[in-house]
């Protein structure tokens, strides 16, 4: 165990296991993984030298129970890793990632626990096992497959060589693209550049350049995607040029913080390790336990919709630059930074809707508790009291207690919802504490999300995308709270990462639900409505703009697949990585100049850094299963709890703890269909 007081030594006594976070600074992290590494080794050792014919309580749940101290600390660490770290942080991280991956090798490499489990699998038609267990008999013992333990011993050593070089490299890239993103956030000195933004927002960026020491400025942060929400309002084309400029060069200017030879490497290795495995290329390896099955199939149905998407962004583009031209500010080609600006003009004469006026009506005090809450508690009955008595590990951090319909706990819920230039771009959900019979655990799950903080004593207004972010992220929240299962590896949102997204993406439907959008769109100031006008037209707007949504999506799903594709032995230099990406995306027919991927290479954090390597698919296969439910939904009465006991019980509640696609029919009655996703994307009438 750790020496002295280290708050990760003993389970915390707070309510549903909260982390002591007043407790806790930066170097209590070092010495309790340390600790947890040391006690977890000796947990195994134990398991794997038990002299005991192997059973399911002397193997598997023994397994199940181990690891706790590391488990605790490792929370903790990585969700701050990601939200609100520090150059402390950084080094603990660069230090301890190949420490773990090797941990993990010794766990998954180890013969003995091999032989044990795989002893339990040849007789497990003799267990008398629940199907929870045989379902976990049979993922621990493909899991081990899939971690090398059947390969010879001097294939063992290289693939640990490779896993702890990996682990360092994606600690690296995330730590250069969140120095490289702060560094190139836009100051602005002149006011006048930017007409176009709302006073709050305008506010927001003077605080911002306070911040930093550049007192009478104006700064502008930078989202993780390549389109930065500013451009869209921002009259001043040379200022959209410059953020847009300072979006995609992120990472990739040649300078400490390129991610060019880091991402370069990653994908050398992936390759490598996927030959070692029994795999052509890395795709390979990852989707052969993915519902997709193959990485042929996530192609097929990527290629399936990108020359239609790319189609509609043409005749999208053509549209705008009819409007740009008549713009005497105006000249040129249709630029990238030109695009979400021309295309908000389209959109207020077509369908009266000017987004930045919308934000009056989505105060983001409103949108949770009267929108994302609301919604939570007409489906599934849940109730929402805020803990001011709880510790959190940044001020900005609210925590929630959640009760059940029958009024019992359920677990608590950490909303962390504004950028600062210690958190990373985008928006995620993390546990503390995953749910699990066994382990007599309720769940303890946290939102992350990057909205710009207002000056103090103004109200946070969101855009509708944050709106839906909103929902989205509340949807894995719920996956998290709503989990009921026996073992902690099936806990929530443990599920394969093309079936993630689905339960998000499904949340996100009741943001536009007319008795929630009812509940909270409401003028922060007058309490009046969204007046019904706007919201037809709001509606009637979504489908704008599904053209560039759609390509510059799958320009980033497809240049996933191709990095991952790449065969054991093909390497690409860092100072190709802009070609290798060029080249990808027009041999897949979405290299439009106007419309890049929503991310490029030295910054796509999700499958660099993040668990989503040659898993950026998921989010269009997800929407198939999102769509078809969606439709479910509308046909069986909408927000109801009927329905969501109905989805809860047959998906949110299960976790991992059994096949996702039957899952899916056990809750559909039948497997997906595509027609429903063409149909919300306007490929189909």
């Amino acid at each position: 165990m750790t020496t002295g007081d280290n708050p990760f030594d003993a389970p915390s006594d707070l309510p549903y296991g909260l982390p002591p976070f007043d407790r806790v600074d930066d170097e209590h992290f070092l010495p309790a993984f340390e600790a947890g590494i040391a006690e977890h080794a000796a947990e195994i050792d134990r398991i794997a030298t038990d002299p005991g014919t192997p059973t399911v309580e002397n193997t598997l749940v023994a397994l199940e129970r181990s690891g706790r101290l590391l488990g605790r600390v490792s929370a903790v660490f990585f969700n701050l890793a990601g939200s609100d770290s520090t150059p402390r942080i950084q080094e603990i991280q660069a230090d301890i990632a190949p420490r773990l991956a090797a941990h993990a090798d010794a766990i998954h490499l180890d013969p003995r626990l091999y032989t044990r489990i795989d002893d339990l699998y040849s007789r497990r038609d003799e267990l008398g096992l629940d199907p929870e267990t045989a379902w976990l008999l049979e993922r621990y013992r493909l899991e081990f497959q899939r971690a090398g333990a059947g390969l010879p011993e001097p294939d063992q050593e290289r693939l640990r060589a490779l896993n702890e070089e990996l682990s360092s490299l994606s600690t690296r890239f995330q730590n250069n693209l969140l120095s490289d993103t702060n560094d190139l956030a836009v100051l602005v000195s002149d006011a006048t550049e930017l007409a176009g933004l709302s006073e709050d927002t305008i506010a927001a960026a003077a605080e911002a350049a306070t911040a930093r020491g550049n007192d009478g400025a104006y700064l502008i942060k930078l989202g993780l995607p390549t389109a930065q929400p500013v451009l869209a309002s921002l009259r001043d084309s040379g200022l959209r040029e410059r953020i847009h400029t300072a979006s995609v060069s992120r990472a990739a200017r040649g300078n400490e913080h390129d991610n060019s030879a880091t991402l370069a490497r990653i994908t050398e290795l992936r390759a490598e390790r996927a030959r070692l495995l029994g795999f052509p290329d890395h795709a390979a390896y990852m989707i052969s336990d993915q519902t997709a099955g193959t990485a042929d199939s996530a192609l097929a149905l990527l290629r399936q919709l990108a020359p239609v998407a790319a189609r509609n962004a043409q005749a999208e583009q053509d549209e705008l630059r009819q409007v740009a031209d008549a713009d005497p500010a105006h000249s040129g080609e249709l630029a990238p930074w030109d695009w979400a600006y021309y295309a908000e003009q389209v959109r207020k004469e077509r369908f009266d809707i000017d987004t930045a006026a919308l934000r009056p009506y989505f105060e983001l005090e409103r949108v949770l508790i009267d929108g994302v809450f609301y919604a939570a508690g007409r489906l599934y009955g849940l109730t929402f009291t805020e803990r001011h008595d709880l510790p959190v590990y940044h001020p900005e951090v609210r925590v929630f207690e959640v009760h059940d319909a029958d009024g019992s706990g359920l677990g608590l819920f950490l909303g962390d919802y504004y950028t600062r230039d210690t958190k990373r771009g985008g928006a995620w959900m993390n546990n503390f504490v995953e749910q699990s019979r066994l382990l007599g655990e309720r769940p303890v799950v946290v939102n992350n999300l990057n909205i710009v903080r207002p000056p103090e004593g103004e109200p946070t207004l969101l855009t509708f995308d944050e709106v839906i972010t909103a929902f989205h992220e509340f949807g894995h929240a719920l996956h998290g709270l709503l989990s009921d299962v026996h073992y902690p590896k099936f806990s929530g949102a443990n599920v394969p990462r093309d079936f993630v997204e689905f339960p998000s993406q499904v949340n996100e439907m009741w943001a536009l639900w007319p008795e929630v959008l009812a509940n909270y769109a409401r003028h922060h100031r007058t309490g009046e409505p969204l007046p019904q006008e706007l919201v037809d037209r709001l509606v009637e707007s979504q489908h704008h703009g599904e053209g560039f949504r759609t390509t510059e999506y799958l320009g980033a799903a497809l240049l996933d697949q191709a990095w991952h594709a790449l065969a054991p032995g093909e390497r690409i230099e860092a100072g190709d990585v802009a070609r290798f990406e060029a080249e990808a995306l027009e041999k897949e027919g979405v290299a439009l100049p106007a419309v890049p991927p929503r991310y490029r290479s030295t910054y796509f954090a999700h499958i660099f850094s993040g668990g989503y390597s040659a898993g950026y698919y998921s989010y269009i296969w997800s929407e198939v299963l999102d769509a078809d439910s969606v439709e479910w939904f509308r046909e069986n009465g909408g927000l109801t709890r009927t329905n969501g006991d109905h989805f809860r019980s047959k998906l949110l509640a299960r976790g991992g703890s059994i096949d996702s696609m039957r899952a899916f029919r056990e809750f559909r009655g039948r497997d997906p269909e595509l027609e429903p996703l063409l149909r919300r994307h306007n490929f189909i009438g």
